[in-house]
This record gives structure tokens, C-alpha cells and sequence, in this order.
């Protein structure tokens, strides 16, 4: 009898203990800076972007393109941005918010790439088949890419003991494809203090 006690007081003392540790969730801002892990994020994905996206359009590229080409904007096409870090980082995230700064500058025309592109494509595609010849988008009307950028996101940690020091590095260029002339280079570079 003492011994089912014994276990019945213990199991009682474990579910209150447990039950006291309650897992909480609250919403907040997306623009709100949390930092938690000292590791890339969302908000410096978002940063990164926004610099990028400055300098780029404040680069020569855009007004010797449009000298050349009747004061047309030019049209640039995101490519890859690999991530050489030791992180698993979402370079679409970082990708997406370079195409959307793009779109609101209303300096260039972005064009889709990849697997977006691929999608379109196979819309049209159906379309040749399925929808009446009137609303049927014709083949060989895509907007061809001017330009491409593409590029890396870097890192560099620096520890000793409950200390870490991580700076990264967003390393993007801008290259005339047809030509393949490198038409502008931009960097962006991170430092965070980290104490565990």
C-alpha cells in the first residue's frame, strides 16, 4: 500500500510539474527584430535585401542601359544566390525580397526564373490545347532578360568559449548576358555578438 502511494505521489508531482511548463505562443509584428539563436534570420534577409536592392539601383548600369537602348528599362532576371555557410539559410526567402524591391522601384522589369518560369510555360502550353484560340497566349512572346543577377551568402565564425562572433557577407553581380560583362558588383556584410 505505501509503495502505491509512494508511485501515485511521485506521477502527481511529475504531471503538476510538467503541467506548470506550459509551451506559449504569441503573435507579433513581422517588422519586429527578434533575435534568438544569433544565426541568420529573417530580419537580416530583409536588411540584406533592401541594401542590395539600393545600391544596385543607384549603379551606372541603369542609365548606360537606357542611353543604348532608347531609354528603355532594363530587364533582369534573378538568378541563384548560393549559400556558402555552415547554416541552413532559405536563399529564396533573401531572393524573393531582392524581386519585390526590384518590382517596387519601378526602375527595371523583373522577369520570372527557374521553376516559376518552367510553370508559365506549361500553362502556355496547355493553353494551345485547351482555351479557344482567341485567349490562347502565343509562343515566343517571353521578355528576354537584359541582365542577371546572382551571387553568395558567406559567413565567418569566430569563437571562445560561451562567445561567438558571426559576420556574414551577401556578395551579389549584375552581368549583361549577352555579353557577359560584369555591369555591377555589391556587397552587403552582417556582424553579430553572440554570449550563450
Amino acid at each position: 500500500m505505501n509503495k502505491t502511494l509512494l508511485i501515485f505521489g511521485m506521477a502527481l508531482t511529475l504531471g503538476l510539474s510538467t503541467a506548470s511548463c506550459r509551451h506559449r505562443v504569441e503573435r507579433v509584428s513581422v517588422d519586429e527584430q527578434i533575435d534568438l539563436s544569433g544565426r541568420w534570420n529573417d530580419t537580416d534577409s530583409r536588411l540584406v535585401a533592401e541594401e542590395m536592392v539600393s545600391q544596385v539601383l543607384a549603379g551606372d548600369w541603369i542609365a548606360n542601359h537606357q542611353r543604348t537602348h532608347n531609354g528603355s528599362k532594363p530587364v533582369v532576371i534573378v538568378g541563384l544566390v548560393y549559400n556558402n555557410t555552415s547554416e541552413h539559410i532559405d536563399a529564396n526567402t533573401f531572393i524573393k525580397d531582392v524581386e519585390k524591391a526590384f518590382v517596387q522601384s519601378g526602375k527595371v522589369r523583373l522577369v520570372q526564373a527557374g521553376d516559376k518560369r518552367e510553370e508559365l510555360r506549361k500553362e502556355r502550353a496547355n493553353q494551345q490545347d485547351f482555351a479557344s484560340s482567341e485567349t490562347a497566349k502565343k509562343w515566343g512572346r517571353e521578355l528576354g532578360a537584359d541582365y542577371m543577377m546572382h551571387g553568395d551568402i558567406s559567413s565567418i565564425t569566430d569563437q571562445y568559449k560561451k562567445e561567438k562572433v558571426i559576420y556574414y557577407q551577401t556578395s551579389l553581380e549584375l552581368s549583361n548576358l549577352e555579353t557577359n560583362e560584369v555591369v555591377w558588383i555589391g556587397d552587403k556584410k552582417l556582424k553579430k555578438y553572440v554570449v550563450k
